[in-house]
């Protein structure tokens, strides 16, 4: 999921194993077997094989968008957008911007966000994903000050009013 949610993401053998709590052996037979299909590619690092997802892997915006649905993502997108504000960006973070399914949903939301409505919109949510919502909220320009370009790295966008 990790490498597929947010197709930036890289990880690498041991790391994964302590994530998911299983055997090196059977982490490294898997994700061979990604590499084998076209969906991750690896590069040796030092004495570390790094995995990534595969860009030009055909079906890699579909698969990112089944994990949206999965996730709930695209209900909370459907649910919150539309009423509430002049909303501008809204970034993934957290657990699930790297991929990990830790049950907590934390969301940014950058523009002139009405906050209020925003919290009874995201307990709506929260039903329909069955998850947990966290968010945060910032003015465009205070976004641009306050994240820099490395930071930036750290989220997935989600969404964007073009």
């Amino acid at each position: 999921m990790r490498f597929f949610l947010n197709p930036g993401t890289t990880a690498y053998l041991r790391g994964l194993a302590e994530e998911f709590k299983e055997s090196t052996n059977s982490i490294r037979i898997e994700l061979n077997r990604f590499e084998e299909a076209g969906m991750l590619l690896s590069e040796n690092k030092g004495n570390k094989k790094i995995y990534m997802a595969n860009g030009t892997y055909p079906l890699l915006s579909d698969l990112h968008k089944i994990l949206l649905k999965y996730i709930g993502i695209d209900r909370v997108i459907e649910v919150v957008i539309d009423r509430m504000g002049q909303l501008d960006r809204m970034y993934l973070a957290g657990d699930y911007a790297k991929g990990k399914d830790s049950g907590i949903i934390d969301l940014v939301f950058v523009g002139n966000v009405d906050k209020v409505y925003l919290i009874n919109l995201v307990t709506k949510a929260e039903k329909l994903v069955d998850r947990k919502l966290r968010f945060l909220t910032y003015e465009s320009d205070e976004w641009e000050k306050l994240m820099p370009a490395h930071d930036k790295e750290k989220y997935l966008l989600l969404w964007e009013n073009k």
